[in-house]
């Protein structure tokens, strides 16, 4: 099984601009997701794919951090995608418009074929799946317990929105309707089912910082772990809303020391209430998630 991962911002880069996969490999994302799906043209994947190979390969240091979304696998582009692209060992695959488990499943089987080939190490290449673009996936959240390579899910309301037939996937008000909002919440009783990250979906509009940043921390508090971005100018905002704060770690200490000072409880009192295991589990998480970080 994958590493768990901890990432937080995870900014797209178009596969046919070197200038664009350069300059988001320099910034501060966490994950580069360089996209061979919807920002390059049909007529243009062909010679995108060996111009996403040699980035890859000639940045060895960074390979980690440069992961590929690669074409949905019900087209024909996907494993021509994957043939192009795994010589260079990208450090993840990130998988869009699934119609469930069986997706992951048989990207798995082409994915342990090409490292193999590689001399790649079988099963090290990780994968985060798109979860909610087809309205058939909708069925399956729950479904990648036990996944082969899946590290996180993640989620989309554009092209849910189109396979739905909807003329919006917004409400009067500007929020998310009722349907996209049920995508958000499947994807992340999903990831907690399947014990894996949950990423949230994009903001579109990249200028308006402060409408991302208290996004990004309301889902934070829901338990999203991290934030896909499109511009380079959102990543360091996602990154501070998925990091706790001094405030928050210290808080998490009090309460892991509070309960080992005082083993076999099941309830404390603290700060003028009571405090049960479920707080113990969440501040000893919160511990993890800072030490990673």
């Amino acid at each position: 099984m994958p590493e768990p991962i901890s990432a937080r911002s995870w900014l797209f880069a178009p596969g046919d601009s070197v200038k664009k996969m350069t300059k988001a490999m320099e910034g501060t994302a966490d994950i580069v997701l360089i996209d061979l799906e919807d920002a390059v043209a049909s007529e243009s994947k062909a010679a995108a794919r060996p111009v996403v190979r040699d980035f890859i390969a000639a940045n060895p240091a960074q390979r980690h951090r440069l992961w590929v979304r690669v074409n949905p696998l019900d087209g024909p582009h996907t494993l021509h995608d994957l043939a192009a692209v795994m010589p260079a060992r990208p450090g993840g695959i990130m998988l869009p418009k699934v119609y469930g488990r069986a997706d992951v499943e048989k990207l798995d089987h082409c994915l342990s074929a090409l490292e193999v080939a590689n001399g790649i190490d079988e099963g090290s290449t990780r994968v985060i799946v798109l979860v909610t673009e087809t309205a058939e996936a909708m069925f399956h959240t729950g479904d990648y317990k036990g996944a082969p390579r899946v590290v996180a899910l993640t989620w989309g309301a554009e092209d849910l929105a189109d396979a739905v037939g909807a003329s919006s996937n917004r409400t009067s008000d500007g929020g998310y309707g009722f349907t996209y909002e049920l995508a958000r919440t499947l994807c992340l009783l999903g990831a907690a089912t399947a014990g894996v990250a949950a990423i949230e979906t994009i903001q579109g509009d990249f200028r308006d910082l402060d409408a991302l940043k208290a996004r990004a921390e309301a889902v934070r508090r829901n338990g999203y772990r991290g934030m896909l971005a499109i511009h380079p100018a959102q990543v360091d905002v996602i990154n501070d809303a998925f990091s706790p704060t001094e405030a928050e770690i210290a808080e998490a200490q009090a309460i892991v020391d509070l309960f080992a000072a005082n083993p076999g409880v099941g309830a404390i009192g603290y700060k003028g209430g009571m405090l049960d295991r479920p707080y113990l589990s969440r501040a000893q998480t919160l511990l993890k998630q800072a030490a990673r970080a």
